[in-house]
């Protein structure tokens, strides 16, 4: 078990889509933990499922990640956030659904500058491996029946095999005309 140094933040709010739930994401959380009491994980596009750049529901990722974040020394929630297509007001739709957070890490430029526009703190959070650990890649390789599931922590992996996640993107990648 890690030892929890002193800290100065109690709680930050770290998004992502997590189509899936990778390594990259996992160590970027991992990080994050050692800086903070608490990690508020919310899972955007929530609404979005079964298609190509989304296929698992809000839940599977849920369950993804929830399992995967049992190994960190840290309390975490992890919450759904639905897209509202209103940039203006998309940080208060994400601070109605979520414990109140005081630093949030992104690297989206547009996230970021929604945070730092409504006086949030927000920092970029530390990038591990992206050209490996990427989720558009890892779609791809479970699409062409490549390797993937080393690019995952062991519990996304065996999610992704309990709610038949291969083969509904590769259903979904399909062609209607055969």
């Amino acid at each position: 078990m890690r030892q929890r140094k002193e800290r100065r933040i109690s709680r930050a709010f770290y998004i992502g889509r997590f189509q899936p739930y990778h390594i990259g994401h996992h160590t970027v959380l991992s990080s994050i933990a050692d800086q903070v009491d608490e990690i508020v994980v919310g899972i955007g596009s929530a609404q979005r499922s079964h298609e190509i750049e989304n296929p698992f529901t809000a839940g599977e990722r849920v369950v993804m990640i929830s399992r995967s974040l049992k190994d960190l020394d840290i309390d975490y929630y992890v919450i759904p956030i639905e897209d509202i297509q209103r940039n203006a007001v998309w940080v208060s739709h994400v601070k109605s659904m979520t414990p109140h957070f005081d630093l949030a890490y992104t690297n989206n430029p547009l996230v970021f500058r929604l945070f730092e526009e409504a006086g949030i703190r927000v920092q970029r959070s530390p990038m591990y491996q992206r050209e490996t650990y990427s989720g558009t890649a890892i779609r791809e390789r479970m699409i062409a029946g490549v390797g993937w599931d080393h690019l995952v922590p062991v519990a996304v992996a065996r999610t992704i095999e309990e709610v038949g996640g291969i083969e509904r993107l590769q259903e979904v990648a399909r062609d209607d005309v055969e």
